[in-house]
Formats: structure tokens, C-alpha cells, sequence
């Protein structure tokens, strides 16, 4: 028979504003669940206070402690649940398995087209009714008439797959209707044909921008965002220290950093990207801006960490994932200012949660406007990245020109992103 879906994923809401919901997962486990677990957890929105994994390398048991963020968004429980119970090996009822998109194939591309009256943070609303919808942007452009009107094109896939049936694509319009109000003139949502094909390319980077984008590494450039810098008053952001005394089958990391939201998401990245087998952790709750964590860990092969190279670039990926998650840069390109966001992906080829979210909700925070938007990846020599592109428009009170509006809008988009 299996299990029911209660007895796979279960939560409990909090009962007052503020007051964690609790996450619990029991099922067998595999490699990187942890990780895929907390993933969607911060798709939805929600921090992770505070955690307990264990396992025994054939069944595990999670539970996450999350809140909203901000404490005012409105959570889809349902839609988690179904979200976290796609993350578990497949051993539940065929009749439910069934319900599950299928994730074989890739997704198939939409064109969303929202013809409004222009206002400041046009593109973040359609961002966020998007995100609520389940719906990932692939990318923007913008298009603005003489008379103030802006003709809005979001390149979209759906999380569900759902976007062939003319249900969902009419639910999808309604919704945004309803909440761009009087300013929305016309919505249409369509499969993308062949004279959109060309959106599906990503723009090349300049070898001189690649660099000052992805050279930022931890041995050499510390101190290189100043968001940490203002963020920290301690003399260190990141330690970890590495144990193999105090269990007689598993190295503990005890690690001790400057927390943000994903933080938990960037630890477990890496384990699952250095295929580390976390046995059990112990996730504390923040405690002035930093973050403790306890993990007994393996080698893939069930053994200790014991070569000390090893501990060493393990410890080195670590740190520079908890410090240094992302890179925010702005360049010119030609006339135009872009702003780049780029991140590590997972070896499996996902990209970050929210970062589109985050980063329109920092540019409309500023009266930043966007007029064209590409989501792409990028290979180095040791990894791949997933780059963002925004192109800005000048404002009254950020003229691009100005070096210090420049910096002024990468904090905040950097502040956004790592929830500081």
C-alpha cells in the first residue's frame, strides 16, 4: 500500500504571526534530500529558524522550523506539501505519483504578455502574483509606447506543467488582473512560438566583465562585498572546525557564520555537491546576526574525513558559499547600465531560489526601472553559474552615471538577497 501523504509531510502552522511552522518529513532517505527539501522550502518564501536532520542512510527524519519573510506573505501549504512530497523517493500510491508533474522532460516555454499603464514596480508586482502562481521567469522585455503604456513579455515555465490547458492560463490572467487593477489593460498568455525563439539565447559576457563578476574569491577578496562589512562587528564571518574525535563513525563539522536566509540551502548545496552524507545535524537558531550548526558527517563510501586535504577543500568551498553566495555588479553595456546577479548551480543543474523575486523588489524599493531582464548560465573553468541581467533606466534619484548611486543600488540588492 505505502504511506499517506500525512505521514510523509506534515505541517503544522503557526498558531500566531511570528511563531514558526513546523516541517516535518519522514521517508526514505537519498542523496541531496536535505537540501532539495530546503530548496523549495525558500521557493515559497520562508526562512529556516532552526532544524533536525537524522538518518541512517535508508530512512531519514527532518523537521525545519520556517516563518515567512516578510511575516505578512501569504504561504500555500497545500502547494508545499505537494512541492516537498515531489522531493521523496518514489514509493508513494501510484494514484498519487500520478498527480506529480513529470520533471523528465524540460519544461516548455510561455510567453506572458501584460499590456498596462506604466508605473514604478510594474515588473515586481507581475514577479510576485508569478512566484504565487507557481510560475518561474525565464525572461523580460519591455517595451514602452510614446503615450505611457508599457507592453510587458515574460518568458515563463510552470512548476506544475500545467500551462497547456486554458484553465490555468485564464486563471493566470485573472489573477494578474485583479491585482495590476485598473492599470492592466490586456492580458494574453500563449506558448511561445518561433518568433520568440531568439529569447531563449543568452547575451555572451565580456571576458573583462566575466571577470570582475566571477574573480571574487574568498582567499583573495574577503572583504570584497561591502554588505558584509557593515553587515559583521565580529572578527570573523566563518568558522569551522573539524572534528573526528568525538564519533567513532562520523567527522563533526561545527561551524559557526554570519547568518542570512539561505544559508542552510548553501551548507547543504555543497554536501550534496561533495556527495558528504550528513548523518545527523543540529541547525541552532540565529543568535545576534550568526548562525551555529552541529553536522556528523561521511564520505560517500560511509567513512570519516580524515586526509586533511580533504577537510581543507571542503572547509574552503564552505566557507566561500556562506560568505560570498552570489555576485551583484553593475557594468555598461554600450549606452545601457545592466546590473548582473550571478550564483553557483547545483551539480544538478538548478539555479537559486527568489533571486528574480528579490532583486525586482530591491529595484522597485529604489523607483528602479527595468526595461529588459535575461536569465542565463555561464561556464568557468571549476563551475557553472546562473547569470541575471537587468538593464536600468535612469531615475531622478539614481542617475546611473553617479558611481556612488551605482554602488548604492548593488547593496540593496545584495541586502535583499541575502535578507539582511
Amino acid at each position: 500500500m505505502g504511506m499517506s501523504s500525512d505521514d510523509v509531510v506534515l505541517i503544522e502552522e503557526g498558531k500566531n504571526s511570528g511563531e514558526p511552522s513546523v516541517v516535518t518529513v519522514n521517508c526514505p532517505d537519498k542523496a541531496g534530500l536535505g537540501c532539495d527539501l530546503v530548496r523549495n522550502v525558500l521557493e515559497f518564501g520562508l526562512y529556516v529558524t532552526r532544524g533536525d536532520f537524522s538518518t541512517d542512510g535508508k530512512w531519514c527524519y527532518i523537521v525545519l522550523w520556517v516563518v515567512s519573510r516578510p511575516l505578512s506573505l501569504k504561504i500555500d501549504w497545500g502547494s508545499l506539501k505537494n512541492r516537498l512530497l515531489s522531493c521523496c523517493p518514489s514509493f508513494l500510491p501510484a494514484f498519487y505519483l500520478s498527480q506529480l508533474p513529470d520533471r523528465s522532460r524540460s519544461p516548455q516555454l510561455y510567453v506572458l504578455k501584460v499590456f498596462s499603464l506604466d508605473r514604478q514596480g510594474l515588473v515586481h508586482d507581475v514577479t510576485k502574483v508569478l512566484c504565487e502562481l507557481e510560475l518561474t521567469i525565464q525572461g523580460l522585455k519591455v517595451m514602452t509606447t510614446p503615450d505611457g503604456k508599457v507592453l510587458d513579455l515574460f518568458f515563463i515555465t510552470d512548476h506544475l506543467d500545467m500551462l497547456h490547458t486554458r484553465i490555468r492560463r485564464e486563471e493566470t490572467c485573472e489573477h494578474l488582473s485583479g491585482v495590476l487593477g485598473e492599470c492592466c489593460i490586456s492580458c494574453e498568455l500563449q506558448l511561445a512560438g518561433p518568433e520568440f525563439k531568439y529569447q531563449q539565447g543568452f547575451s555572451s559576457i565580456s571576458e573583462e566583465v566575466a571577470d570582475e563578476l566571477f574573480s571574487c574569491e574568498l582567499s583573495t577578496k574577503e572583504d570584497c562585498s561591502q554588505t558584509i562589512n557593515k553587515a559583521v562587528s565580529g572578527d570573523k564571518k566563518a568558522v569551522i572546525n573539524v572534528d573526528n574525535l568525538m564519533s567513532p563513525a562520523h567527522t563533526l563539522l561545527q561551524i559557526q557564520c554570519l547568518d542570512h536566509k539561505a544559508l542552510i540551502y548553501d551548507i547543504l548545496k555543497i554536501s550534496k555537491d561533495c556527495n558528504i552524507r550528513i548523518a545527523y545535524g543540529r541547525i541552532s537558531t540565529s543568535v545576534k546576526g550568526y548562525r551555529s550548526l552541529d553536522l556528523f558527517i561521511q564520505k560517500d563510501d560511509g567513512k570519516k574525513i580524515l586526509d586533511i586535504e580533504n577537510q581543507v577543500a571542503l572547509c574552503s568551498r564552505l566557507k566561500e558559499e556562506m560568505l560570498h553566495p552570489l555576485r551583484v555588479i553593475i557594468t555598461n553595456r554600450g549606452p545601457d547600465t545592466e546590473l548582473l546577479v550571478a550564483n553557483p548551480v547545483e551539480l544538478s543543474g538548478k539555479g537559486r531560489p527568489r533571486v528574480f523575486y528579490d532583486v525586482t523588489f530591491a529595484l522597485k524599493t529604489l523607483g528602479i526601472c527595468i526595461f529588459f531582464a535575461e536569465v542565463g548560465r555561464h561556464s568557468t573553468s571549476d563551475r557553472e553559474w546562473e547569470v541575471y541581467k537587468f538593464r536600468l533606466d535612469e531615475t531622478r534619484g539614481f542617475p546611473l552615471t553617479s558611481n556612488r548611486a551605482k554602488r548604492d543600488i548593488v547593496d540593496e540588492v545584495r541586502r535583499t538577497l541575502m535578507g539582511w
